[in-house]
């Protein structure tokens, strides 16, 4: 399973590890990836899927998966992402039309 937020694209970076004597070696920064269930609203059921924490706060921050989805736009997410938000969009509209 590759370490990648899927909504957001998050994935490894890689840099240094500089010690005092000035030795760099290469690491790896890990995002912090959790699996959780995120409750659309539109859709009347969880969304389970793994998150960076960060993506999991600014989804918070937004007022939900619904209003985050749809104020995102699809270059900045990922391919899941569009499939949800194409999903979510599709379910408004027939709650709309009813």
């Amino acid at each position: 399973m590759a370490r990648r937020c899927e909504l957001t694209g998050k994935r490894v970076m890689t840099g240094n590890n500089v010690s005092h004597a000035h030795n760099k070696t290469r690491r790896r920064f890990l995002p912090n990836l959790q699996v959780t269930s995120v409750m659309s609203d539109a859709l009347g059921e969880p969304v389970r899927m793994r998150l960076a924490t960060q993506t999991l706060r600014t989804i918070e921050h937004k007022g939900g998966l619904d209003s985050y989805l749809l104020g995102t736009p699809d270059n900045r997410l990922t391919a899941e992402g569009r499939r949800i938000k194409r999903r979510i969009r599709k379910a408004a509209q027939r709650q709309a039309a009813a």
